[in-house]
């Protein structure tokens, strides 16, 4: 079967995560040819998935960048190496995340910490990023957003949840602020005429160590979602990385949309078009998000 993705040679990659979701979607992209950047907080970690991605594909150019999206200091930190090294970047994917944690938890920064890894992390490691994104003759950046972000609500009194937490109320916020920022990237890329598409994908239900890295392997959640709920509804960590790949290498995606799988609810199946959450549509909406989030993490155009 001939494939749906554009060979990458030539073109460098970078995904924020050492495991999961953009482990697999850096394996698929060093096979089609890409160079690959894997970004993480673990040193040990991303070693690993340096290996595995070689292991996967002999003649992979992949490398490793330290940076925790928790951490402003650290995402300045590697964007200046980034920079200093001047090579244009043709696809970003900002993948790496967080998934409820039971107790409200703060960045090295004092935000709430799925809003501020989620969603304010790779902000401003996006903006960082800009002037070797626009280096690019056709660049992408993939936002991985969830289809729980079709639950999410944005409080802009209350954005780091202090009054009332709850776990995955506040996940839900996060990923549609991704979203939101997806969206608000294209609409200003247009208006500045650059050769950047924005695009939005989400993995549908994947089995992935989201819930056993904050909730514990034991806990019911994990092992209703993973023993239960993903046989019957979900596909594997592969299969749920391929609308992140769609994205990112093929020439059928187009900036401002969203992509995911397009079976039963969006659980799981090939990757396709999907439609954003009514909320994230909302021109008004992301337009404040993204001058708040500029005040926020300090960082403008």
């Amino acid at each position: 079967m001939e494939s749906p993705f554009e060979r990458q040679e030539h073109r460098r990659v970078m995904v924020t995560g050492t495991g999961g979701l953009g482990l697999e979607a850096a394996k698929t992209l060093a096979e089609l040819g890409a160079t690959i950047i894997i970004a993480g907080r673990d040193q040990a970690k991303g070693e690993a998935a340096l290996n595995e991605i070689v292991s996967h594909a002999p003649s992979a150019h992949a490398d490793f960048e330290l940076v925790d999206l928790a951490s402003l200091a650290s995402i300045r930190a590697m964007v200046q190496r980034q920079l200093d090294d001047g090579e244009p970047l043709d696809v970003l994917i900002n993948n790496a995340g967080i998934m409820s944690p039971p107790q409200r938890r703060l960045t090295v920064d004092g935000f709430e910490a799925q809003f501020g890894t989620n969603h304010l992390g790779h902000f401003a490691l996006t903006l960082g990023l800009l002037p070797l994104l626009r280096k690019s003759a056709a660049a992408r950046v993939v936002h991985v957003t969830s289809i729980a972000h079709k639950f999410g609500q944005l409080d802009f009194a209350d954005l780091q949840n202090e009054r009332n937490y709850k776990a995955g109320i506040a996940y839900c916020q996060s990923k549609l602020a991704v979203a939101l920022f997806a969206r608000e990237l294209q609409r200003r890329a247009e208006a500045s005429e650059w050769s950047l598409q924005s695009m939005a994908a989400h993995p549908g239900f994947a089995t992935t160590n989201l819930f056993a890295a904050e909730q514990g392997a034991r806990s019911f959640t994990t092992l209703f979602s993973t023993r239960v709920l993903a046989p019957l509804l979900g596909h594997s960590a592969q299969q749920g990385s391929q609308p992140i790949v769609f994205a990112a290498a093929s020439p059928a995606a187009s900036g401002g949309k969203l992509y995911g799988p397009t079976g039963f609810m969006e659980m799981k199946g090939l990757p396709g078009e999907c439609t954003f959450a009514r909320t994230a549509q909302d021109d008004e909406t992301s337009a404040r998000l993204w001058t708040e989030s500029e005040r926020l993490v300090g960082m403008s155009l």
